[in-house]
């Protein structure tokens, strides 16, 4: 993949280019993140800050992970769409959902996290980094 490469929520009012790679993909299976994928799991593609341009208004929403760290959602006022999630204490680097890529051919998880709580059906491929919980 070549770099920048574009991305947006679903209805477009929120825009963005990513200039470089994400520093790691992964796939979380707690609870939370399976109400929000609305699936198994949902994706993540950590990233540095200055690494992204995004363009377009974005509401947040945060809670109080189990951790005792706050995690906060950057989505679409519109479509709703979640961009990237980070935690406050952290801006340096954030959690971007690589599904809102226009090309994603990049999201390929090398780490599995909350694996305690995933659903029983689904597979973990072989060779991957697994966590019973958040690393």
């Amino acid at each position: 993949m070549e770099y920048p490469v574009s991305g947006s929520c679903q209805c477009g009012q929120v825009t963005y280019r990513l200039f470089k790679p994400p520093i790691a993909v992964a796939a979380c299976h707690c609870k939370q993140c399976q109400k929000l994928s609305t699936s198994a799991f949902s994706l993540t593609a950590m990233i540095d800050s200055d690494a992204i341009e995004i363009r377009g208004e974005m509401t947040e929403w945060s809670r109080i992970a189990e951790s005792g760290i706050t995690s906060a959602a950057k989505f679409c006022p519109v479509c709703a769409n979640h961009i990237y999630h980070y935690n406050p204490s952290n801006p340096k680097h954030l959690m971007l959902k690589p599904s809102t890529l226009s090309d994603t051919s990049a999201i390929n998880p090398t780490i599995h996290v909350w694996v305690s709580e995933k659903q029983n059906w689904f597979q973990i491929p072989v060779g991957v980094l697994t966590y019973e919980t958040q690393p």
